[in-house]
């Protein structure tokens, strides 16, 4: 059976919060959980049909416990995908479990998610700064679009593509930063999404000892984009 949530009205209501306040990550999840319709059965169902996403429905992993354990992931080998993510999370201030305190402030139906969406989402939302850290986007305004542009192309979730419009709206109306450099970034996301092996199914804890350029070989990422970083600030100060 699906999870269907579709509720376009909190959707907007969290659009335009979010409009104002691109840093308010909350309401990120809200829209994502009104307008995401089945894409956590779909992913749930293509998991199915591999090895990887099989060992994963299974014995349905925690990966915060490891991506918080910052002095274990020092210690992985320079140059790793570990040492990237850290790298990532401490240059943007962020942590696994802020992004997963963010969504349960922002999601009204997240306990009631049947098993194995549950998992799904959680894992969805947990490796969100691994695929970071794997893809070579920032954290800035652009790099987020641009991630998520590559995760609509794996995913086709219209939560997605909503956030998208709101941040290509937000980048062409702003007086900071080049609205046709983020639409650019986006577009070679969503390429390089449909291009790169399907990552919802990876096992994510095997890779981060792993050099990040085997990684992005394996699961065929390109060298990560060029792009002139926006960060919501300048977009407020310009406004």
């Amino acid at each position: 059976m699906s999870f269907i949530q579709l509720d376009p009205r909190r959707a907007l209501r969290a659009a335009c919060i979010l409009a104002n306040d691109p840093d308010d990550l909350p309401q990120v999840f809200t829209i994502i959980e009104s307008l995401s319709m089945n894409t956590l059965q779909r992913i749930a169902d293509r998991m199915k049909r591999s090895a990887s996403g099989r060992r994963l429905l299974e014995g349905r992993p925690d990966i915060v416990d490891i991506l918080a354990d910052r002095a274990a992931l020092a210690g992985m080998p320079e140059g790793s995908l570990g040492r990237a993510y850290l790298a990532f999370v401490e240059s943007e201030n962020i942590s696994a479990a802020g992004i997963r305190d963010a969504a349960t402030k922002g999601m009204t139906h997240e306990a009631e998610l049947p098993a194995p969406l549950d998992w799904v989402h959680a894992r969805m939302r947990d490796t969100h700064d691994l695929w970071h850290a794997a893809t070579g986007y920032a954290g800035d305004v652009v790099g987020e679009m641009g991630l998520l542009g590559f995760t609509l192309a794996q995913t086709r979730n219209p939560g997605i593509a909503f956030l998208l419009s709101i941040g290509i709206s937000k980048t062409f109306h702003a007086k900071a930063g080049d609205g046709a450099e983020a639409r650019r970034v986006i577009a070679d996301g969503f390429r390089r999404g449909k291009k790169a092996v399907w990552l919802a199914d990876q096992e994510w804890e095997t890779l981060l000892p792993l050099p990040l350029s085997e990684v992005r070989r394996r699961l065929r990422l390109e060298a990560p984009p060029v792009y002139t970083q926006l960060r919501s600030a300048d977009i407020k100060a310009a406004a």
